[in-house]
């Protein structure tokens, strides 16, 4: 009897996952309801629960699940081994594992997943992206960049992590229609910072909880750009390129000198790693027009690199790049620095500069 009921539970969610996965890739209209009367409210509710303490629920639920991923096969070895004895106990935890990771995967879907189906911001922004070349065009906003990096180091200011919190959440607010703007937005401090440094990781959104993390550790130059990025999923923005996009749009229509310094800054660094893979010597040509400020930032970062450079790096980020592939992102880890072709087209489009709120799909 409890086969049976646990049965017809796991072809109850596989239907619900087969028809969640037919409809949003093909139904864009269906993507509006799920933002709107699904994903939105769900991300709400989430932070009504879990916003209340700066300990983040989501790296408890990551080290909880990393462990059972750890005993669970030790489990399954001794049934094995007792096979005569424990052959209905290694049944009966095989399918609850079949059917817990089916049930996470239909929760992920329903408060994160439908996300990736939605418009992308360069077509909901109406963006054309076909002026940016490769060879004149990252010279030209690597220029652009290092202008508005001496512009704006004078008046940076570092913020503590409050601040930059508050900031950013008042930003939203403000400058976007962003439906989960009033409930649905926090930023937290990972407790797992010392190996988010091993990994490279600077910010995570966890989709189970809705939470939004950040390196506690990370340098306060970074700290409002990733801010604003991490939030921007938690406003519904899956695709990392145009999560990279909305921080930077937000960070410089926001008009405070550090978050635009810090989204310049970023917005560099991913603009200068692609202008150095071209032509290493043009790019450290440029580097050296950059003010004091910014190189010491510069050399900080790089400081960082060398003191937690590791093969752990190398392995997540291949397995992020996995991971991203795995949803819809067909440019995986290197969707990141895509940012830089729909920046640049937006600093360039006067009518979408010109807008007080941005929109948000």
């Amino acid at each position: 009897m409890q086969y049976k009921k646990k049965l017809i539970w796991l072809c109850v969610i596989v239907s619900l996952l087969t028809v969640i996965q037919v409809v949003l890739p093909y139904r864009p209209y269906w993507t509006i309801i799920y933002a709107d009367y699904i994903f939105v409210p769900f991300q709400s509710l989430r932070n009504i629960i879990f916003g209340w303490s700066q300990l983040s629920f989501g790296d408890l639920f990551y080290l909880v699940a990393g462990v059972a991923l750890l005993v669970l096969p030790l489990k399954w070895i001794f049934y094995s081994f007792t096979f005569k004895k424990n052959a209905g106990k290694l049944s009966h935890s095989f399918l609850n594992t079949v059917i817990f990771i089916a049930s996470v995967y239909l929760l992920f879907l329903l408060g994160w997943g439908g996300n990736y189906y939605k418009p992308s911001l360069t077509n909901y922004w109406h963006m054309d992206v076909t002026n940016w070349q490769d060879d004149t065009t990252e010279v030209a906003y690597d220029h652009f960049l290092i202008n508005k990096l001496n512009e704006y180091a004078e008046g940076y200011e570092p913020l503590y992590f409050m601040k930059v919190r508050k900031d950013a959440m008042k930003y939203y607010k403000e400058h976007t229609d962003c439906k989960a703007r009033l409930h649905g937005l926090n930023i937290k401090p990972s407790v797992y910072g010392y190996l988010m440094q091993h990994l490279g990781i600077q910010g995570y959104y966890n989709p189970i909880t809705g939470e939004a993390q950040v390196n506690r550790f990370l340098p306060s130059f970074m700290l409002p750009f990733v801010v604003v990025h991490e939030m921007a999923h938690q406003a519904g923005i899956a695709a990392e390129d145009d999560a990279n996009l909305l921080a930077y749009t937000i960070s410089i229509q926001s008009g405070d000198p550090t978050f635009r310094y810090s989204a310049y800054l970023n917005m560099w660094l991913y603009n200068h790693s692609r202008l150095r893979r071209r032509d290493s010597v043009m790019a450290n040509e440029m580097k050296a027009l950059l003010n004091p400020v910014t190189l010491h930032h510069l050399d900080t970062l790089q400081q960082i690199r060398e003191r937690y450079r590791s093969d752990f790096s190398i392995y997540s980020s291949s397995m992020y790049d996995v991971y991203l592939k795995m949803l819809q992102q067909k440019e995986g880890i290197g969707s990141y620095n895509k940012a830089v072709i729909t920046a640049w087209t937006w600093e360039h489009n006067d009518t979408l500069r010109r807008r007080t709120r941005l929109d948000i799909p």
